[in-house]
C-alpha cells in the first residue's frame, strides 16, 4: 500500500467515526493519562527528553480535539510525584522545561483557561513560577479548562483535601473530635485539587498499560476507562475518536 492510499484511507475512517458521534454527547471532563513517551523516544534510539517533546507536540492537537468536540474540562498527568523520586535529575529538568515551554504556550493560545493540579513541594521556582504566570494569564479566556497534573499524586491530594477540611473546621470553633464524627464526602471533595469542577467522564491511558497509577483516585469513583495500544507520541485523531465512540456506547449506571 502505497503511503498517498494509505492517507485516503485514514481519512475515511476517520469521517466514519465523525458520523457515528455526530449525534452523541460527548464527555463533560476527559482526563488522560500520557503514557509512552520514554518507550518512544526509546525506539528511535533517542534519549527521553525527546520522547518528553513528541508526547508535548501531541497535547497542543489533542486539546484543539477536545474543543471541538465540545469536552469542556481536560486533566492531563504530566508528572507525578512518583516521578519526581524515581526519575534522573537529568530527565526531570529536561522535563521541566518542557512543561514549562507548553504551560506558556497554552495559557497564551485565548482558548484555554489552566490550572495547576498537584503539589508544589519538591518542584523548582522556575516551573511553579511559570505555571502560576499561566493560571493568571488565561484565568478569563471563557474557553476550556485544562488541569496540568505536574507534582501531582492521587493519594498525597486526599490527604491534603482531609487536611484542608480538618482546617477549615478548626478556624470556625468546631473540634476534630466533631470532625471525625460529621465530615462527609462532598466537604472532602470540595477540598480537592479539582474541587469545583466535575468529576472526569473518561479516563484515557495510552501505551496499553490498564492502571490508574495514582491519577485521580478520588474522582475516578463513577468514570469510564479507555485504554489504547499507541504510544503517547503516536497518537492520533482517529484514537481520539475511537476512545469517543466507546464512551458513547456504554450505558452509566453510577451505582443504580
Amino acid at each position: 500500500m502505497t503511503p498517498r492510499s494509505s492517507s485516503l484511507i485514514y481519512r475515511l475512517y476517520e469521517r466514519r467515526l465523525e458520523r457515528q458521534l455526530r449525534d452523541t454527547v460527548p464527555p463533560q471532563h476527559v482526563a488522560v493519562i500520557l503514557d509512552g513517551n520514554r518507550r518512544w523516544a526509546q525506539k528511535q534510539n533517542s534519549k527521553a527528553s525527546t520522547g518528553h517533546r513528541a508526547g508535548a507536540a501531541v497535547i497542543r492537537q489533542f486539546l484543539s480535539w477536545c474543543d471541538a468536540s465540545g469536552i469542556q474540562v481536560v486533566t492531563l498527568y504530566l508528572l507525578s510525584t512518583d516521578n519526581l523520586t524515581n526519575r534522573t535529575s537529568e530527565e526531570l529538568d529536561e522535563l521541566f522545561q518542557i512543561i514549562i515551554d507548553l504551560a506558556d504556550e497554552i495559557s497564551r493560545g485565548g482558548t484555554c483557561r489552566i490550572r495547576h493540579v498537584g503539589s508544589r513541594e519538591g518542584l523548582p521556582e522556575q516551573l511553579c513560577e511559570a505555571l502560576t504566570a499561566a493560571e493568571a494569564r488565561s484565568a478569563d479566556v471563557p474557553g476550556m479548562q485544562v488541569n496540568l497534573a505536574v507534582g501531582y499524586g492521587g493519594r498525597r491530594e486526599i490527604a491534603d483535601a482531609v487536611r484542608a477540611a480538618a482546617s477549615e473546621w478548626l478556624a470556625q470553633g468546631r473540634t476534630l473530635e466533631q470532625f471525625a464524627a460529621k465530615v462527609d464526602v462532598g466537604e472532602i471533595s470540595a477540598h480537592l485539587y479539582t474541587g469545583d469542577q466535575p468529576d472526569p467522564d473518561l479516563i484515557l491511558r495510552t501505551s496499553g498499560e490498564q492502571r490508574l497509577s495514582d491519577f485521580l483516585l478520588w474522582q475516578s469513583a463513577h468514570s469510564e476507562f479507555y485504554f489504547a495500544d499507541v504510544l503517547w507520541p503516536d497518537f492520533r485523531r482517529v484514537d481520539f475518536l475511537r476512545a469517543l465512540r466507546s464512551y458513547a456506547s456504554r450505558q452509566r449506571r453510577f451505582g443504580s
